[in-house]
């Protein structure tokens, strides 16, 4: 009777385990197929919101910083133009001076000499004609009734005429006496800041010499002379339009590039290309009112290269560099999906770049969320407000 209740027992508790551990086994079943139904019903993901720039055709006007020195507009060395002693400077050292106002005077003595003995030959070779005009005048009609031979009527005129042409001679003399006169006084030939002088009061000095007695310039305007590569201005120029004479230029001075207010006009490209550097030299000219520009000055001039009508620019944000030194950008479809899409890129203008190909205008360019993004994602676009990211 034991033997058989323990073998009821034991096999009360085997038959128990096994339907527990079926109980068990069917539960995570069960569970198992609620999780699938739950994720089939789960809603799906929303679009990544990104910002686009719309491509649209306008005109760009391209530009390059090019280093130069600025030079005044007119410049005036003072020399003499004859030989003498100083005996006055008459301006101030660093001063402003007009045109026609007299800088030195030079000893004058042995020039107004010179004038004076001109003068008095002019009036002995007048007196020289004064005397044979009345002779010739009586030759003339006694020559008619054989008063006089022909010979001393030919002479009388042949020393008329001799005597006008020591007139003519005497009043070039006279002439050039009063040259060298003046020019013991020695003038301003234009308006400017003069600077320092290179004689005193007592000095030699003589005419024509090499070094000058003063330096008068003109900083009303002042030119500022840049160069070029020409192998850079071909580059770009080819296929843009040139910009015209005249093109207005900003200006920046010094190393630190602090921004003149006032802009310049582009008065030439040198036709011609330096053998010896392969530069082109550009000249411009900027009003200087206030003469805060001086000659010497280091500066950088931005110049108008070239412009296109219809040129394609995107956000610099928005372009990608590869590995491989491509250039690509996030480009949104049609149905607001993303692709990858190569592009060339030309020149940097201000934040943007210009795009030579590979856009169409309106193309949407994603520009902000770039990193939620991947190929054929669909996303939801908002237009790119650039003001309001600079």
């Amino acid at each position: 009777m034991k033997r058989f209740l323990l073998g009821f027992v034991t096999a009360v508790i085997i038959g128990g385990g096994y339907l527990y551990y079926s109980g068990q086994l069917a539960v995570p079943r069960a569970g198992t197929e609620k999780d699938q139904a739950s994720s089939q019903s789960a809603p799906a993901r929303p679009p990544v919101e990104v910002a686009v720039y719309t491509v649209k055709p306008r005109q760009m006007i391209f530009t390059k910083d090019l280093a130069g020195r600025t030079s005044a507009y007119q410049v005036a060395e003072i020399r003499p133009q004859v030989t003498g002693i100083i005996l006055k400077r008459m301006f101030t050292q660093g001063s402003l001076v007009k045109k026609g106002q007299q800088l030195y005077q030079i000893d004058p003595a042995t020039y107004k000499a010179a004038y004076e003995s001109a003068s008095a030959g002019l009036v002995r070779a007048q007196a020289d004609v004064k005397a044979v005009e009345p002779k010739l005048a009586r030759y003339s009609r006694l020559v008619k009734v054989g008063g006089v031979s022909r010979q001393v009527y030919d002479d009388t005129v042949a020393a008329l005429a001799q005597a006008r042409a020591d007139v003519a001679v005497a009043k070039a003399n006279l002439a050039a006496a009063k040259i060298n006169l003046d020019y013991t006084k020695v003038f301003s030939p234009i308006s400017g800041r003069i600077g320092k002088s290179s004689v005193t009061e007592g000095a030699l000095v003589t005419a024509n010499q090499t070094t000058a007695l003063a330096v008068v310039q003109n900083l009303d305007r002042i030119y500022v002379d840049v160069n070029q590569s020409s192998e850079e201005l071909m580059a770009l120029r080819k296929g843009m339009n040139t910009p015209e004479q005249n093109s207005m230029v900003n200006l920046f001075i010094g190393k630190e590039g602090t921004p003149y207010d006032l802009q310049g006009k582009l008065l030439f490209s040198d036709a011609t290309v330096d053998q010896s550097t392969g530069m082109v030299q550009l000249r411009i000219l900027f009003p200087n009112p206030e003469k805060e520009l001086l000659p010497g000055l280091f500066v950088r001039a931005r110049v108008e290269q070239s412009r296109r009508e219809t040129a394609i620019a995107v956000p610099q944000k928005a372009v990608i560099r590869n590995a491989d030194g491509s250039v690509s950008v996030w480009v949104v479809d049609k149905n607001n999906t993303v692709k990858f899409q190569a592009v060339n890129v030309l020149q940097a203008v201000k934040d943007q770049w210009v795009v030579s190909s590979g856009l169409v205008p309106g193309d949407r360019v994603v520009v902000e969320g770039l990193q939620k993004i991947s190929p054929r994602a669909k996303v939801a676009t908002v237009e790119y407000n650039a003001s309001a990211n600079s």
